[in-house]
């Protein structure tokens, strides 16, 4: 009896697919779709989720969508301060149409909340971008 042994291939090439340019127009006061958008439009949309879906809480998204706030809270706010920008940058950076953040200000509002503003490069143009973090 000859034995053979079972081997596994396993193909070490990967595809990276760029984000579409094209997706549908989200009304997010309506919740409802109406239309297409693309270029400019569709980035800052992209944007606007990324920013406004916590990463690791939806089981739909890719671990790597999404930006991580919620463990924030609490912290300190000199912590707080030198870590927001890395982590709106490792979130926004996972679309392959952003290309840099420019000018990022940090406005402290409240005791719990802090406005950052700051302008996303994309290949399709510049956006002037806030979100309101709560600490």
């Amino acid at each position: 009896m000859q034995i053979t042994p079972i081997t596994n291939e396993f193909n070490t090439e990967f595809e990276t697919e760029e984000f579409a340019n094209k997706t549908y127009k989200i009304d997010f006061k309506e919740n409802r779709i109406i239309g297409k958008i693309t270029d400019l439009e569709a980035v800052e949309q992209a944007i606007y989720k990324i920013l406004h879906t916590e990463r690791y809480s939806y089981l739909i998204y890719s671990w790597n969508y999404g930006v991580e706030f919620e463990n924030l809270i609490g912290k300190d706010y000199e912590f707080i301060l030198g870590d927001l920008q890395r982590r709106i940058e490792e979130a926004l950076f996972q679309d392959d149409r952003i290309e840099k953040i420019d000018n990022l200000t940090i406005k402290k509002i409240s005791k719990e909340s802090i406005l950052v503003s700051f302008i996303v490069v994309s290949k399709y143009g510049n956006l002037k971008t806030e979100v309101n973090v709560n600490v």
